[in-house]
């Protein structure tokens, strides 16, 4: 199924985005963690694409798995990175022959020790222009990435309004945020997004703190525009040496985010669970979703 064929239902989708292990070893238990999920019957679940193409395969055979094997329809993530035009469409052929349907069509951040992202010979510069490719040449759904922080690139949120139009334009079926912690920062960009004529679905992302560590590494991720509740941060900060409390507080706080967006029509929820169910367990099991989704936490 084509994501976008879940939005006309009027319920909002659930899903949740995983990413290949650099361990080898690691891959069992990620599929661990997708049979624990699969309890709340996801929409889709997300498969992320390592810089460079570093994961390209695990990212095929990960997305394949839970397509043919858990049977859950899959968004797999492409970026334009490293890449030339061949070597995505290996990877789109890929996808196609293992029933794939769904792609998440984005630039991509600058590799290691790059400081910018450089439009590699024979590839692609920007998310559009990757969308637009995909668009032209095969039938697949396509969602891309918003900010509502602002890209960390883009001088002005005005551009970054305008650049999202254009991989709308090229021919995006809906988008996911990369994730924030004030819902007031989505609202206002979905208002945003729409008085520049974007009307796709825009399902946000909700990132869940359960460590101290996180932190700093979230900082860095949120965007340009501040999205930092000082008071939760603060209350991480004081138990960060008490993983229990940490997990704590951020499954107390997603939760309550979560309620927020569900009480203000969103279309749907985007969990990043870093690979991990525990807490993406609990959350859900204390939202007030709907009731098939509701599963006990055993």
């Amino acid at each position: 199924m084509k994501i976008r064929e879940l939005f006309p239902g009027g319920s909002p989708t659930l899903s949740f985005e995983v990413f290949p292990p650099k361990r080898k070893g690691n891959v069992e238990k990620l599929y661990q963690t997708i049979e624990e999920l699969t309890v709340f019957e996801p929409d889709f679940i997300s498969v992320t694409y390592g810089a460079g193409g570093s994961t390209r395969d695990k990212t095929v055979d990960i997305a394949s798995k839970i397509k043919n094997e858990f049977r859950r329809e899959t968004l797999a993530h492409l970026t334009c990175v490293q890449s030339t035009m061949s070597t995505i469409d290996a990877v789109l052929d890929e996808l196609d022959a293992s029933g794939i349907e769904n792609i998440l069509a984005l630039r991509g951040d600058p590799p290691n020790g790059e400081e910018s992202f450089i439009k590699p010979p024979g590839g692609f510069g920007y998310a559009n222009e990757l969308v637009e490719h995909i668009a032209e040449r095969y039938s697949f759904c396509i969602g891309v990435a918003g900010y509502p922080a602002v890209h960390l690139e883009a001088p002005d949120r005005e551009t970054d309004l305008v650049n999202l139009k254009r991989k709308v334009d090229a021919g995006a079926d809906f988008i996911i945020t990369q994730l924030f912690f004030t819902n007031d920062l989505f609202y206002r960009f979905r208002d945003d997004a729409l008085s520049h004529g974007i009307t796709v679905p825009i399902i946000p992302g909700i990132f869940p703190i359960f460590n101290y560590a996180q932190v700093e590494k979230i900082a860095a991720l949120c965007g340009r525009e501040p999205d930092m509740p000082l008071a939760f941060f603060d209350k991480i900060r004081r138990v960060a040496d008490r993983s229990d409390e940490c997990e704590k507080y951020g499954i107390e706080y997603s939760t309550r985010q979560a309620e927020g967006l569900l009480a203000n029509d969103v279309a749907g929820l985007h969990f990043y669970c870093m690979n991990r169910s525990t807490h993406i367990m609990k959350i859900l099991n204390h939202l007030s979703y709907p009731a098939s989704r509701q599963k006990p936490v055993e």
